[in-house]
């Protein structure tokens, strides 16, 4: 693939429309942050995203297939998550009570036959969705919408490609990331109770695969090798740390917001931070600033009042531990 060929990503607000369960929001991309995604992009890997809650994980690879003009698919991994999941899933229990309504009304072998068929249980899986989106959207009508559908842009089409968000990876088990990779690397995998293996369509744009993690389990080397890694951090000293929080809040609330309450909040945040730290704790970030001047904006009716408010309901935003002692 020519570098030529993929595009910049741009360095100015870029607004995030509501889709699916997601809701309205705005992003703004840093030149490391874009710089990762097109060497991905480039390299044909996995984004692998570090960082601590609140940091934006997730929002970017929301932003990237803003973009790039590409479908964005998401998968929340949780403890129960298997490698399988993000294929296909099977919905074992719909059948049997399917068969047990059935048993109960005495239907026919040949109706027993057609409606049990496995298929009519079956759901495409993320990957599903971004190697082959036409079979995955047949197997979606076919199933009776089992499982969901993702939301793609007005104007998109398989031909423009997908972004695939898989978010808080270290929730799973070691075997997840693994065949994770297997699956990426095959660009296929089979699906029982059809013929043909699933596979990434010619023509298509290799799928954006951007993968989250809080850090909260040790993912395994080998899986961290195959990955590109960008890594979400806020600044280590106290006025850069304000100046981004503060850059952060603007492109959000604007101004909706009085500059002192912008200032204030970043610099109560970053005591916080460092008390928290000294007990070997989580500190707040990014997610609570932007909690704390929503809070603001909403109670307060005039900018003169906000100030005076913040006093008042900074704490509930930010001191998320027991008082020590």
């Amino acid at each position: 693939m020519n570098t030529t060929s993929i595009p910049m990503i741009p360095l100015t607000p870029i607004p995030l429309p509501p889709r699916g369960s997601w809701p309205e929001a705005v992003h703004l991309f840093d030149e490391e942050s874009a710089w990762a995604v097109r060497s991905a992009l480039a390299a044909q890997r996995p984004l692998l995203v570090r960082g601590e809650p609140g940091s934006g994980k997730s929002q970017l690879a929301r932003a990237a297939a803003e973009a790039l003009g590409r479908l964005f698919v998401s998968e929340v991994v949780h403890a129960r998550s298997e490698s399988q999941d993000l294929q296909w899933r099977f919905d074992a229990l719909g059948r049997l009570g399917d068969a047990q309504a059935m048993g109960a009304h005495h239907c026919s072998a040949d109706e027993v036959r057609q409606r049990l068929d496995q298929r009519n249980y079956l759901s495409p899986g993320a990957l599903w969705w971004v190697f082959d989106w036409d079979s995955a959207a047949r197997q979606y009508e076919h199933s009776g919408g089992r499982g969901g559908q993702p939301q793609p842009p007005a104007d998109w089409s398989p031909a423009k490609g997908a972004v695939l968000l898989i978010d808080e990876i270290d929730k799973a088990e070691a075997d997840l990331p693994s065949g994770l990779l297997e699956t990426l690397g095959n660009g296929a995998f089979p699906v029982p109770w059809l013929d043909t293996p699933v596979c990434a369509q010619t023509g298509t744009p290799t799928p954006l695969v951007v993968i989250t993690t809080n850090e909260e389990r040790e993912l395994p080397a080998a899986f961290i090798r195959r990955c590109l890694v960008l890594n979400l951090s806020l600044p280590a000293n106290e006025a850069d740390f304000s100046a981004r929080l503060i850059e952060r809040g603007c492109l959000h609330f604007g101004s909706r917001c009085h500059a002192e309450v912008y200032r204030e909040a970043a610099r109560q945040l970053w005591q916080d931070r460092q008390a928290a730290a000294s007990e070997g704790l989580q500190g707040p970030g990014q997610a609570e600033y932007l909690d704390l001047l929503r809070v603001v904006v909403t109670l307060a009716p005039t900018l003169e009042e906000q100030p005076e408010l913040l006093a008042k309901v900074s704490g509930f935003a930010l001191r998320k531990h027991p008082p020590a002692g």
